[in-house]
C-alpha cells in the first residue's frame, strides 16, 4: 500500500450521521488515529478496527498548540510510512478543526497525498435545534480566542454562536468577555452532544453560564443578537447612507471644512458633559462626537482619500507598535518611563531626518484652546527631560513673572508679561497634575453659578446690582460662597 493521509470527519456525533464513504473507509481499515476518542461515534465503529487516541498529549503538554503540533507531526510521519495513516477528527475536517489545515499544509511540502472524508460539523444539528439559518449574518467564534479577549471579537447585532467552551474555566472567561458588551442577564442558549441522542438545549442568563453541570468537550453556545444599532458596522451603513443620492441633502452637502464648527462644538460638549460628571450626557455627547468622526471617514471614503479601515488600521497599528510593554517584550512599570518611551517612539516613528526639523512639540494643533496646548508643550518637553529640577522653581518663575508684571512700560510689554504669567500657572498646575483647562472651566462654572445667586438675591430684595456699593455686594457674596 502507498504511503498517505487519509481524514475522516467523524461527524457531530451520532454514528449513524457517518458519511457512506467515511463508513466505506472504515469499515475497510485496519486502524484508525483519533485526535479524541471522546466522541460519541467511536461507539459505531465496525468491530476489529484498532482505535488510537491522542488523548494522552492533552494530560503532557501545557498549550492546545503544542497538543496540535505534536499531532501534526505523528500524522505527517505515520503517512510516510507504507499504508499510509488514517485519522479521524470530529464533526467535519474543516470546521473548528485546527490540525487539518496544517496537516495538508506540511503534507504538501514534502508531497505526502492527503484525501479528505469529510462529514456533518456540529453547525448542521445545533442550526436544526436553534430551527434558524445561520444565513446571512451568524458569527462563528472558536471560544478559546473568545476566552483571552477582552471584548468581543465581533457585532453584538448579529447572533453568534461560540463553540470548543470545554469547561467552566473556559465558560468563565467567555462570559467575562461578552458581558463587556451584553447585559448579564441577556438570554443565551447551551446546546450540548448536538446531532446525538444525548442534546440538551438550555436557555439561562448570560453570567450563569460558568455555573453550568453539563458544560464539557461537546458543548456551544448560542448569543442572540442585540439591537440593530448597537454595532459600529450599523452605524457605519446609516452615515453611508446619509451621504448617499437617496440620503439627506443636508448630510450630502457637507465637506471636511464645513463640519470643523460642529467638531469643535461637540467636543466641547463632551468636556461639559465630563466637568458636570453627568453620566447620561457624556454618553449623549460621546454619540455626537463619534458622528463627527464617521461622517469625516465617509467623506475622505467619498474621494478615494482613505476610508474607516484606514482609520481604525493606523490607530491599532500605532497602539500596538507604542505599548511594547504590553503587547511586546519591554519590561516598563515606571509611568514616567512609559511616557518617555512613548515620545521615543513617536520621533522613530517620523524619521531621522524628520526628527531634527520637526522636533517634539510637531503635530501639536495651533487650534488648541492656549491652556491645553501650554499644557501640552509642557508634557511633551518634559518627555525629553526638560523641566523644573522641583516645583520650587516653578514658584519662583510665578513671582518672577508678577514683579516683571508691574514693571511692564507698554501694553504690549504688559500682554506678553501676563502671558508668561498664566504658562507659568499652566505648569504650576500640571506639577500638581491638575488640569489646568479644567480647572479653569471648574472656576467659571463656579463663578457663573455664584453669580447667579448673587443676581437672585437682590432681585429678591428688589435691588439693582448696579446701585450697590462694593461693602454691600461683597457682603452678599460672602453670603452666596457660604451657601456652597
Amino acid at each position: 500500500m502507498e504511503p498517505g493521509i487519509t481524514i475522516i470527519g467523524l461527524g457531530p456525533g451520532d454514528p449513524q450521521m457517518l458519511s457512506l464513504q467515511a463508513w466505506e473507509v472504515l469499515n475497510n481499515a485496519d486502524e484508525i488515529y483519533l485526535r479524541t476518542i471522546m466522541h460519541p461515534s467511536v461507539s459505531g465503529f465496525p468491530l476489529g478496527l484498532r482505535v488510537n487516541s491522542f488523548d494522552y498529549l492533552y494530560e503532557q503538554n501545557s498549550t492546545f498548540e503544542e497538543v496540535y503540533e505534536d499531532i501534526v507531526g505523528t500524522i505527517i510521519h505515520l503517512g510516510q510510512q507504507e499504508g499510509g495513516v488514517i485519522y479521524g477528527v470530529p464533526g467535519h475536517p474543516f470546521v473548528a478543526e485546527a490540525t487539518t489545515p496544517e496537516i495538508i499544509r506540511k503534507a504538501q511540502q514534502i508531497g505526502i497525498e492527503v484525501n479528505v472524508i469529510e462529514g456533518l460539523s456540529f453547525i448542521e444539528p445545533v442550526m436544526r435545534i436553534l430551527e434558524m439559518d445561520p444565513f446571512p449574518q451568524m458569527s462563528l467564534v472558536d471560544g478559546l480566542e473568545l476566552a483571552l479577549k477582552h471584548h468581543p471579537p465581533f457585532p453584538p447585532s448579529v447572533p453568534a454562536l461560540i463553540a470548543q467552551i470545554y469547561s467552566s474555566e473556559v465558560a468563565s472567561e467567555i462570559k467575562l468577555s461578552l458581558m463587556s458588551v451584553y447585559p448579564d442577564d441577556h438570554l443565551v442558549k447551551l446546546i450540548h452532544s448536538a446531532g446525538s441522542a444525548d442534546s440538551i438545549v438550555e436557555t439561562m442568563e448570560l453570567y450563569k453560564i460558568d455555573r453550568n453541570d453539563h458544560i464539557g468537550l461537546h458543548s456551544v453556545l448560542y448569543i442572540p443578537p442585540l439591537s440593530s444599532g448597537t454595532s459600529f458596522e450599523n452605524f457605519q451603513e446609516i452615515i453611508a447612507h446619509l451621504r448617499a443620492p437617496d440620503g439627506c441633502p443636508w448630510d450630502r452637502e457637507q465637506t471636511h471644512l464645513s463640519l470643523r464648527p460642529f467638531l469643535l462644538e461637540e467636543t466641547y460638549e463632551v468636556l461639559a458633559a465630563l466637568d458636570e460628571e453627568n453620566q447620561s450626557a457624556l454618553q449623549e455627547e460621546l454619540g455626537d462626537l463619534l458622528l463627527q468622526v464617521v461622517l469625516h471617514a465617509q467623506i475622505a471614503s467619498e474621494y478615494g482619500d482613505f476610508s474607516m479601515v484606514d482609520v481604525l488600521t493606523g490607530i491599532h497599528d500605532k497602539l500596538i507598535r507604542r505599548h511594547p510593554h504590553v503587547f511586546g517584550d519591554l519590561e516598563v512599570n515606571d509611568k514616567q518611563i512609559v511616557l518617555q518611551n512613548w515620545e521615543k517612539l513617536k520621533l522613530e516613528e517620523r524619521g531621522e531626518g524628520e526628527e531634527i526639523t520637526n522636533g517634539v512639540l510637531k503635530g501639536i494643533s495651533s487650534d488648541l484652546p492656549a491652556l491645553v496646548q501650554a499644557e501640552t508643550f509642557q508634557q511633551r518637553v518634559k518627555r525629553v527631560g526638560f523641566d523644573w529640577s522641583d516645583i520650587q522653581g516653578v514658584y519662583d518663575k510665578i513671582s518672577e513673572e508678577l514683579f516683571e508684571i508691574k514693571q511692564s512700560k507698554s501694553p504690549d510689554e504688559l500682554e506678553n508679561e501676563i502671558g508668561d504669567l498664566l504658562f507659568a500657572v499652566v505648569n504650576l498646575a500640571r506639577w500638581y497634575s491638575v488640569d489646568a483647562e479644567s480647572a479653569l472651566r471648574q472656576a467659571n462654572r463656579k463663578f457663573r453659578q455664584r453669580f447667579e445667586q448673587l443676581e437672585d438675591e437682590c432681585r429678591r430684595d428688589g435691588k439693582e446690582i448696579s446701585s450697590l456699593g462694593n461693602d454691600e455686594l461683597d457682603q452678599i457674596w460672602e453670603r452666596v460662597k457660604k451657601k456652597g
